[in-house]
C-alpha cells in the first residue's frame, strides 16, 4: 500500500486489503475512522463470551455484533464489508491453540458464526495526537507493543484470563493529558489502567511484550498502559473453543464509524 494510504476513505482500504495488496497491521490508517478487533465464535459460545465482555468493558467494549450467525456483511460498521476477507490478517484456533495465521477465513467459514467486534485503542491514539501527545508506536512506524498482565478479568461461562494492556510511553505531564483525554473514549478502552512501574502489573519485561513491537522509552519517560482488545484472544486460549477466529494484532476491521462518535462528552 502507498505511504499516503491513511488519506483514502476506510471502504477504499477495505478494498485493497480484501485483494490481498496489503497484509500489515493498520496503526495510522484512516484518520478520524474507528478500527476494531475482531472474534468470531461458534453459535453456542456467543452468549457466554458477550456476558465477558459485559464483566469487562475496559478490555473487551464491544461496538457491534453480527445480526445473526452466519452474515458475512455488517452494514452496522460500514458499507459492502465481507468479515472473512476484510481485515489484513487473521488467526485461527482449534481447541484454544492457535493453528494458522490467514489472509482471509473464507476457508473456515460456517453458518454457525457469530461476529462480535470490539473498541481499538487506535482509535483513541487520534485524539492524543491531535492534542501534541507523540504515540511512539505510529511515529516509529510499528505496531503497538502489547503484554500480558498478572491482573484477572471477571470470569463468564466458559471464558476467564489476565488483562492484556497496550503501552505507550509518555512523559509524565502527557500521562495526565492522556488520562484526561481518553476518559471521553469508554467505548475504546477508555483511561489508561496504569502508568510507571510495570512489575506493579506482573510484566517482567517492558522490551518483550507478547504481543506487537518494542518501541523506545526515553529518559523521562514512563509507560502508560491501556486494556487491550487482545485480551479475548487469551480468554480464547483458556476457555479452548474448538473454533474461534480473531485478528492478527494490530491488523483490524477500518470501519465508517467517525472516531468522534465514540467520545462521551
Amino acid at each position: 500500500m502507498q505511504a499516503d494510504a491513511s488519506l483514502i476513505t476506510p471502504d477504499a482500504i477495505r478494498k485493497v486489503i480484501r485483494n490481498n495488496d496489503y497484509t500489515g497491521n493498520t496503526s495510522g490508517f484512516a484518520p478520524g475512522f474507528v478500527q476494531a478487533n475482531l472474534v468470531i465464535l461458534p453459535a453456542q459460545y456467543a452468549f457466554d463470551f458477550l456476558q465477558f465482555s459485559q464483566a469487562n468493558p475496559k478490555s473487551c467494549p464491544i461496538i457491534a455484533s453480527s445480526r445473526e450467525a452466519g452474515v458475512v456483511d455488517m452494514p452496522c460498521v460500514g458499507k459492502n464489508i465481507d468479515i472473512r476477507t476484510d481485515l489484513p490478517r487473521y488467526r485461527i484456533f482449534k481447541n484454544g491453540q492457535l493453528i494458522e495465521e490467514v489472509t482471509d477465513i473464507k476457508a473456515y467459514w460456517r453458518d454457525d458464526l457469530v461476529t462480535f467486534l470490539i473498541g481499538c485503542s487506535f482509535s483513541f491514539e487520534e485524539a492524543l495526537i491531535a492534542a501534541g501527545i507523540e504515540v511512539r508506536n505510529i511515529t516509529e512506524h510499528k505496531n503497538v507493543p502489547m503484554y500480558v498482565t498478572d491482573q484477572p478479568c471477571k470470569s463468564a461461562g466458559i471464558f476467564h484470563a489476565n488483562t492484556v494492556v497496550s503501552m505507550r510511553p509518555m512523559k509524565p505531564a502527557d500521562a495526565i493529558r492522556a488520562i484526561q483525554i481518553c476518559s471521553r473514549f469508554p467505548n475504546v478502552h477508555g483511561a489508561p489502567i496504569h502508568f510507571g512501574d510495570p512489575a506493579a502489573i506482573g510484566i517482567k519485561d517492558i522490551n518483550r511484550p507478547e504481543f506487537g513491537d518494542a518501541v523506545t522509552i526515553n529518559d523521562g519517560e514512563i509507560p502508560v498502559f491501556w486494556a487491550c482488545g487482545v485480551t479475548p484472544q487469551v480468554a480464547i486460549v483458556n476457555a479452548a473453543p474448538e473454533l474461534c477466529i480473531t485478528h492478527s494484532p494490530g491488523h483490524m476491521l477500518i470501519t465508517d464509524i467517525p472516531n468522534s462518535q465514540m467520545a462521551a462528552f
